[in-house]
């Protein structure tokens, strides 16, 4: 790959779910605080910040909270890719040569019920809101139909979806859902946009999520466990494919942004799909979980019946998918969200992931974020 790796030296969490009395900022601050203890540094020596939230507040004025040490802070905002695209920001930041020590945070709180969107922000008419199309569980819904339809995947596949990452969410002491729900709870729980009930759908929610990162050259003055982003790749969507507050779905179809970032990341780290040994894909309802798993080339398309029958993606499986639960167990709170896949996958590598452990050895992970209307961040992380 040109230019330099970096890596990630520490990282921090505040638990997600609903906490009252502390603000989205002050979780950002805990994650702050909790990765550089683990990197064994302080904010004077940082020399570099990028930050994303939606609704927790700006997070440049973190620095009021972690010091006024004068250093540039960048707030990103990138639907629910916000956290893939800051880290991104710091790759690009280390590999230029510019700075050689950084820190990554993302949260946020949001309130109560669906997500707000005016849709006019989004280069769309007040009419895709005012007809309803605005509320993605039908867009979600349409194109896990679709989908079904094109590659035979089954309803039970989806629901299978579902109970893995609930199951893996109940081990996760920093998930919001910590209960292992039935199938049959699941199958039988309210229909929202058919085929997905209310438990086939993930909920906004709250949480942080820091890393610190740093040239790879310098890693070992911080940490024996160093992580390494072999690979960080973003892409956006191309004319005829068809992503959320698509008005339209044109005659001519292209894939989606996910495909496009997934292969630039592989290229870049110089290995293929075949040497992943677990990957954290977006899974805002259960369909996405399981068109990424091809959009990625984890698979090919229709395979996923087959792979998700067989366990094959649970965490003793040969590709363990979302062993920390997800979006579904862990809700999503659109500034950490992204970031959360990276934490997952650095204790997954270190080792550190207790009763999620995957059993056979971790030495390549995969991160997928995938934002509306249309852009996706891919990464790849080792020892």
């Amino acid at each position: 790959m040109a230019g330099r790796d970096i890596a990630i030296i520490g990282i921090g969490i505040h638990p997600f779910g609903r906490v009252e009395g502390q603000t989205g900022m002050e979780q950002g601050v805990v994650a702050a605080r909790q990765a550089m203890a683990d990197a064994g540094v302080t904010w004077d020596q940082i020399q570099f910040a990028f930050g994303g939230s939606l609704d927790g507040g700006s997070p440049d004025t973190m620095v009021r909270f972690l010091g006024l040490t004068g250093i540039p802070f960048t707030n990103v905002i990138n639907a629910c890719a916000t956290g893939g695209s800051a880290l991104f920001g710091a790759y690009t930041t280390i590999n230029s040569g510019a700075r050689d020590l950084g820190i990554v945070i993302g949260f946020d709180k949001h309130p109560r019920g669906a997500f707000a969107v005016d849709v006019t922000q989004q280069g769309i008419g007040s009419w895709y809101g005012e007809t309803g199309l605005a509320i993605n569980p039908q867009f979600f819904g349409m194109k896990i139909n679709k989908y079904m339809h094109d590659y035979g995947i089954s309803l039970d596949t989806l629901l299978k979806v579902a109970v893995k990452n609930f199951k893996n969410g109940a081990m996760n002491p920093n998930a919001w859902r910590k209960r292992a729900l039935t199938y049959e709870e699941i199958a039988n729980s309210q229909m929202v946009c058919y085929p997905l009930r209310q438990y086939m759908i993930c909920s906004p929610g709250q949480g942080a999520i820091a890393l610190v990162v740093c040239s790879a050259k310098e890693a070992r003055k911080y940490t024996t466990k160093p992580i390494y982003l072999r690979a960080d790749a973003f892409r956006t969507r191309r004319f005829g494919s068809f992503e959320v507050l698509s008005p339209s779905q044109p005659l001519r179809f292209t894939p989606g942004p996910t495909v496009e970032a997934a292969k630039a990341a592989f290229e870049m780290a110089g290995i293929g799909p075949e040497d992943i040994d677990t990957a954290q894909l977006q899974d805002t309802e259960v369909g996405a979980e399981v068109m990424h798993m091809a959009e990625t080339g984890l698979c090919k398309h229709g395979e996923q019946e087959a792979l998700i029958q067989a366990g094959e993606t649970e965490i003793n499986g040969k590709l363990p998918v979302n062993t920390d639960g997800g979006i579904m167990a862990s809700g999503e709170p659109v500034g950490a969200s992204g970031l959360r896949q990276i934490y997952e996958i650095c204790l997954q590598l270190r080792g550190d992931a207790g009763q999620r452990q995957v059993p056979k050895p971790v030495k390549t992970g995969f991160t997928q974020v995938y934002g509306a209307p249309g852009v996706s961040c891919c990464t790849i992380l080792a020892k």
